[in-house]
């Protein structure tokens, strides 16, 4: 049976996870936060404060580490793990973490496992560029920064958090700049991406515009 890959990838707070997670439901494939994976990890360096380890040894720890996807959990070893990983804690540094080129290989490497056992979604900000480069299917998606940051906002404060709508603002601009201009896998859109913005459409409203191209690589 063949197997299809599609990449969601795009900003912080444009919608990446809740588009992935709606349309792998609808087509039956199994849905892959890669972003979740690099929260793990840094939720698993904080927890154990590694951030000055040396490439070397990090690695060793990198190798030992078990993330695992049951329905929308996250699990970090045995332990649910899918709040904390939100937290803002985690938001301040998982881009510095993510940015590490001992992190990213090790984590590319588990993502591209993946797709090689069945038909999958998956979103992050490298997949259409460095995870699968021929994916099926590669939407780019994103969305104003002011309707990022309201997004963001509304999810922290399920979490007990309440940052300010500037402080947000100014947390995703900083987010936005670092991520693009990073030497390790910069946030990028792949040339054969459909962009969608998102900023005035609802759920269903992104499901339906990419509900068009789904036939297509089906054939």
């Amino acid at each position: 049976m063949k197997k299809y890959i599609i990449a969601i990838d795009g900003p912080a707070g444009s919608g990446k996870s809740t588009i992935a997670k709606f349309l792998a439901n609808e087509l039956g494939f199994l849905y892959i936060d890669s972003g979740a994976m690099y929260r793990a990890v840094t939720l698993y360096m904080l927890e154990r404060r590694l951030f000055k380890l040396v490439d070397k040894k990090l690695k060793k720890h990198l190798q030992k580490i078990k993330i695992g996807f049951d329905n929308k959990l996250v699990y970090l070893g045995n332990e649910d793990v899918t709040d904390k990983i939100r937290s803002s804690q985690v938001n301040k540094y998982v881009s510095e973490v993510s940015a590490r080129k001992v992190v990213r290989k090790e984590m590319v490497k588990r993502q591209k496992e993946f797709g090689k056992h069945e038909s999958i979604v998956m979103d992050g900000r490298d997949i259409g560029t460095q995870v699968f480069p021929h994916a099926n299917l590669k939407i780019y998606l994103t969305a104003s920064v002011e309707e990022r940051a309201r997004r963001r906002k509304k999810d922290m404060k399920k979490l007990g958090e309440d940052d300010s709508l500037s402080e947000l603002i100014r947390q995703i601009y900083a987010r936005d700049a670092y991520d693009s201009t990073r030497k390790i896998s910069p946030l990028a859109k792949a040339q054969d991406a459909i962009v969608l913005d998102s900023t005035e459409l609802s759920i269903r409203d992104v499901l339906k515009k990419i509900g068009l191209f789904v036939p297509y690589i089906k054939r």
